[in-house]
């Protein structure tokens, strides 16, 4: 079966091809998007990243080219038409878990990251400075930290933050009795978001959770709190969460995905002038940290999603049932 990979980079070919057997892969640099949605010409299945563009303009031009799969080698959905890719006859599949380990334990790393400033003393002692003005931390041993969604990743986040013996609230729509078993409080968003000393997010982007961070959110949050977002950049209103920063109400922002990042997170950019202000404000804070969508990337991951999307392909192309088929 002939696939159009796009929105690829080197280790997207490394592990693919390290896997694939069967399956005949061209890679495309370029994100999908109505203007590169013809080079998938002459396949019968494409797949996507996080950040291309599954709308209903790209689906038609990709049903009239012949394409009937999209498989997404990613957990979440939210850049598909799902309406419009039933309307047109696509099947599309995704990988819903890989490593909910990485994701977690990038979250940790980006609050430890910020609370001990160690990208702040890195670059100190690499200049030759070892004062430790303006380095001091807190302990995370006794905080409370809120967990807004609680599956896998946010369960896995949920135990190692009971490790470090943090009191932990939650927030989903359905309590995770794993989660709760480990000691985990749910209580209702506006609680947690008043009495978390650090709040995470694991969540799905959706309807209603665009945005969930905003103005009146933030406005709940305790003084001086901390917010971490390892899991969609459309959970932020970045311009709202500027202001939170500029006036004290947020203390630290660590986060790992952006909602403007389709144009910036994968690629270098370094010799480019950046255009987007948001985040040229967001990287001038002194209590910011970015990591550009790297939360998923470990080599376990990696071959967890290798794995699963080259099974959801062959099972497709064999017509035995999809297990991690989507459907509006």
């Amino acid at each position: 079966m002939k696939i159009a990979f796009f929105s690829t980079q080197s280790y997207d070919r490394q592990f693919f091809d390290r896997f694939n057997r069967e399956q005949d892969i061209v890679y495309f640099e370029a994100p999908l998007n109505p203007q590169t949605a013809p080079l998938a010409a002459g396949c019968t299945g494409i797949c996507a990243f996080v950040n291309d563009q599954l709308n209903r303009e790209v689906l038609n031009i990709l049903q009239k080219l012949g394409v009937k799969l999209v498989a997404l080698r990613a957990a979440g959905y939210n850049n598909v038409d799902l309406n419009a890719a039933a309307e047109l006859g696509f099947t599309v599949v995704r990988v819903p878990a890989y490593s909910p380990y990485a994701v977690a334990e990038h979250a940790v790393a980006l609050i430890l990251s910020l609370n001990r400033k160690i990208h702040k003393a890195y670059n100190r002692i690499r200049e030759g400075n070892f004062s430790l003005d303006r380095l001091v931390g807190f302990d995370l041993h006794g905080k409370t930290v809120g967990i807004v969604g609680t599956g896998k990743i946010g369960a896995v986040f949920a135990g190692i933050m009971k490790g470090f013996g943090c009191r932990v609230l939650a927030f989903d729509l359905v309590a995770n009795r794993d989660v709760e078993a480990l000691g985990v409080e749910y209580v209702p968003l506006s609680d947690l978001l008043e009495e978390a000393d650090i709040v995470s997010l694991h969540c799905p982007l959706n309807a209603q959770t665009r945005h969930l961070i905003n103005e009146h959110t933030l406005g709940m949050m305790k003084p001086g709190s901390m917010l971490i977002n390892t899991s969609r950049g459309g959970l932020v209103d970045t311009p709202a969460v500027i202001e939170a920063l500029k006036s004290g109400r947020l203390g630290y922002l660590g986060i790992d995905v952006y909602e403007q990042e389709e144009n910036l997170f994968f690629y270098d950019r370094s010799e480019e002038l950046i255009a987007d202000d948001q985040i040229l404000r967001l990287i001038s804070f002194p209590n910011v940290l970015i990591t550009s969508h790297q939360g998923f990337f470990t080599e376990e991951a990696l071959t967890g999603i290798v794995e699963t999307t080259l099974e959801n392909i062959a099972a497709y192309e064999g017509g035995r049932p999809l297990k991690n088929i989507v459907i509006a």
